[in-house]
């Protein structure tokens, strides 16, 4: 695997955990934190899909 294919990999183990984090929070404050925090993972996943598609487009 390349470099930003182990990110990509890496961002959405990362958005899961803090999904599954989120879920079984008991404190509001904690569970929106981890929510806002795999939206970020999310679209840095996103990022790195469109930045590994660009490079082998080109």
């Amino acid at each position: 695997m390349t470099e930003p294919e182990d990110r990509l990999e890496r961002f959405e183990t990362l958005t899961a955990e803090c999904e599954l984090i989120a879920k079984l929070a008991t404190d509001s404050t904690k569970r929106a934190f981890y929510l806002k925090l795999s939206e970020q993972y999310r679209q840095l996943a996103v990022d790195m899909r469109q930045a590994i598609a660009t490079k082998t487009a080109a």
